[in-house]
């Protein structure tokens, strides 16, 4: 089976790496309750970190490799487009050189940190098509003039609030203060998010 070639932004690899790795977190808080008990809450899904080993060979490797060190200086995310792996908008975190390069060969290593796949574009519509309707849980129940409000659903966090609604964590913690702790909301209380 004949893969497609791994891109990054207007960077594409003359032959796709032939080791590579994607990783999967979800980040878990522990809350204590009184009596020696605790609840878990779920913070949702960590950032996805992909890495992968490679190795230009042939005449040329050493210039394919400081075409790829280039991309790396460049500022700000761009597109992954991988084989195997969902098309992700990633920062390149990482570029190493694994052994003494030579003009024919370069063995590499790299790594790459998905960025937050909410956009402040999908939040606001998801406030302009709920407000006014009376909601449903996890949606905005209700906008008063600017403000927007979201009803709490299980496994709902202010850090996965702030990134669907476009705005940050200060922020919303601002707008709250009837939320005592940060760390932990509960099912049914409305969070305003603008």
């Amino acid at each position: 089976m004949l893969l497609t070639p791994m891109r990054y932004k207007d960077y594409t690899w003359p032959h796709n790496p032939r080791v590579y790795s994607i990783d999967y977190q979800r980040t878990m808080a522990v809350n204590k309750t009184p009596f020696g008990g605790y609840q878990l809450q779920d913070l949702g899904n960590a950032h996805r970190v992909m890495e992968g080993e490679g190795e230009f060979v042939g005449e040329g490797a050493y210039e394919e490799f400081q075409r790829l060190a280039c991309v790396f200086y460049e500022k700000g995310p761009g597109l992954l487009v991988h084989p195997l792996w969902q098309v992700a908008n990633t920062y390149f975190v990482s570029l190493r050189v694994e052994q003494a390069p030579r003009p024919d060969y370069v063995r590499y290593s790299f790594a790459f940190w998905e960025e937050n796949s909410l956009t402040t574009g999908l939040a606001t519509r998801t406030v302009e098509t709920a407000a006014g309707s009376g909601g449903s849980a996890g949606t905005a129940v209700r906008s008063g003039g600017q403000a927007a409000y979201h009803r709490v659903v299980k496994g709902d966090t202010l850090w996965a609030l702030a990134g669907r609604y476009g705005v940050s964590v200060s922020e919303l913690i601002a707008l709250n203060p009837q939320i005592k702790n940060p760390n932990l909301i509960q099912v049914g209380e409305e969070v305003r998010v603008r």
